[in-house]
């Protein structure tokens, strides 16, 4: 193996960054994709601001650059090196959301992010106009909705992309965006593997009235698959990202993507019969498809891999942070107990994670008739329009901490599981269901709990953890092997480079985990009437 020292040293490394819900993390990868070398991370946090959930700009550039420092820093740590330059850069970020820009290229009203849920009207109006499914966090739906409510902003809107797009273009200049992300944007043509130019045209018509002029192939940003030189480096995007001027300009950057074709690359699933599933603030399942759906589904969308191949995505809006408040919440009290781990020390939040999560092991399969709703935010999947977290449970239910943390469990996936059964179906059919993200670093357990609830196999992999930072990174490799002229398909190349000597974990279905969870979600969709109640009885200031 080459000295990672030397790799670094050397300027031959690559730098994936991403942009999730609550935090910004930075994966360096070295010559051989599967090896993380450094990381660094910044934690942030979206507002909500006149009723929309958004970040502002600043944040992203202050965050973008604490998390970069951060990675520098372990390089030192580990290496007694400093990074000064890089062979290839990738930015994924969360998908969908609105930011639109001026002639200028300034911002004309704040970030609208994928987790509202105001775009009703106008997400239903083009469905029924395309015969596609459009759902309310999509790019096109926020567009409209500002068509529809007559904002303003609308006549001097010139440009229009998502996180990821707006930070490669500070970073290279170039309006530019991978596919699987441009696929959460507008529909995508299977077969160009850009915007559907006949859904284009039946917008701009549309639109015409409305917003006369508006021509929305010119506001969309230019789509490349994965593989594709996609610009370089800038010394203001260098600048930009490193401050100090530590860092060179010239690295080659790979198309932006989202966090979801980043998690597809990060579990290697880009192929036919594949899919995975990504916890984290939102929790989604991403199935590629061997054959068109022949319905269109609200709870389905329609998106493609980071190569331009069809994807079924089932995605909810909340995933894992109700979960981590009530963690949050017995990491307090075991800190006011003054409890102590097995060394002595203080309880960290991982030691009470851990915890409670085998603690979860010990529940019913039904989870003893508790049900615990994650709903922070509106759930379209569910029909829930606002969000309402609840914890609900009757006077004749097993009411144990084992209990409680396996509702817990089984709630963060409840959304997601009425969404996969609406793919099922529809027949289709997987091979290997992968997951990744934080809530499966303790062994054996979410992963058992999301395998009963889709009643298949879930492999989980070293890198699970890591999730989309090394997935982009991985990416940002890709494309400077293919520009190298080692060109391989994408599949091809993961299989080959990044998972060759992969190791995966692979949990069976448990027949009474399976038995149970199903018990648990009819009474989870019945109990969905409550969370309505409290929505119209209790308003949010």
């Amino acid at each position: 193996m080459t000295d990672p020292k030397d790799v670094i040293a050397g300027g031959r490394a690559c730098l994936g960054i991403e942009l999730g819900s609550t935090r910004i993390k930075a994966c360096l990868i070295g010559e051989d994709p599967s090896v993380v070398l450094a990381v660094g991370a910044h934690d942030w946090e979206n507002q909500l601001v006149d009723r929309l959930w958004t970040y502002s700009l600043e944040d992203v550039w202050t965050g973008l650059q604490a998390a970069y420092a951060d990675l520098c820093t372990d390089v030192e740590r580990r290496y007694d090196t400093r990074l000064e330059s890089l062979n290839a850069i990738g930015v994924s970020a969360m998908m969908h959301g609105y930011l639109a820009f001026d002639d200028d290229d300034e911002l004309l009203v704040p970030f609208r992010t994928w987790r509202n849920t105001n775009t009703g009207p106008a997400a239903a109006e083009l469905t029924e106009l395309f015969g596609v499914n459009i759902p309310l966090r999509w790019s096109i739906a926020h567009l409209h909705q500002a068509v529809l409510d007559g904002e303003p902003h609308v006549s001097q809107v010139r440009s229009i992309t998502t996180l990821a797009g707006y930070v490669h273009r500070e970073l290279t200049g170039r309006k530019i965006l991978g596919v699987g992300d441009a696929s959460g944007m507008f529909p995508i043509d299977s077969l160009t593997r850009n915007y559907d130019a006949e859904l284009l045209s039946r917008y701009d018509t549309l639109a015409a009235k409305a917003a006369p002029g508006l021509n929305l192939s010119e506001l969309l940003p230019e789509v490349l698959p994965a593989g594709q030189p996609a610009g370089e480096l800038t010394a203001k995007g260098a600048a930009l990202l490193d401050p100090t001027g530590g860092l060179r300009p010239g690295a080659l950057l790979c198309p932006p993507e989202g966090d979801a074709g980043t998690g597809m690359v990060a579990t290697c699933s880009v192929a036919p019969r594949t899919g995975n599933v990504s916890a984290g603030t939102s929790i989604f399942a991403m199935v590629v498809l061997e054959h068109p759906l022949e319905h269109v589904h609200h709870e389905l969308d329609l998106v493609t891999t980071p190569a331009g191949d069809p994807v079924a995505m089932v995605h909810c809006n909340n995933g894992a942070s109700e979960l981590a408040a009530w963690v949050g919440l017995f990491s307090r009290f075991a800190a006011a107990s003054g409890a102590v781990s097995a060394s002595g020390a203080p309880l960290e939040s991982d030691d009470v994670f851990n915890t409670l999560f085998r603690e979860a092991l010990e529940g019913a399969p039904n989870a003893g008739g508790l049900l615990a709703y994650n709903h922070l935010s509106g759930e379209p999947i569910a029909d829930i329009p606002e969000g309402r977290p609840l914890f609900l449970r009757t006077p004749d239910s097993e009411f144990t901490l084992a209990n409680f943390m396996r509702a817990q469990l089984y709630g963060v996936f409840g959304t997601l599981a009425l969404g996969m059964r609406v793919l099922a179906s529809e027949g289709v059919e997987l091979d290997q269901m992968f997951a990744h993200g934080g809530m499966f670093r303790t062994a054996g357990v979410a992963q058992r709990f999301l395998a009963g609830a889709l009643a298949a196999p879930v492999s989980v992999a070293a890198t699970a953890s890591e999730g989309g930072p090394w997935g982009i990174a991985v990416l940002a490799s890709y494309a400077s092997a293919n520009a190298a002229g080692k060109e391989l398909g994408l599949d091809a190349y993961l299989r080959k480079h990044a998972f060759g000597s992969a190791e995966f974990e692979t949990v069976e279905p448990d027949a009474a985990d399976v038995a149970g969870f199903a018990a648990y979600l009819d009474r989870y969709s019945r109990g969905l009437e409550v969370e309505r109640t409290a929505i119209n009885a209790l308003s949010v200031e």
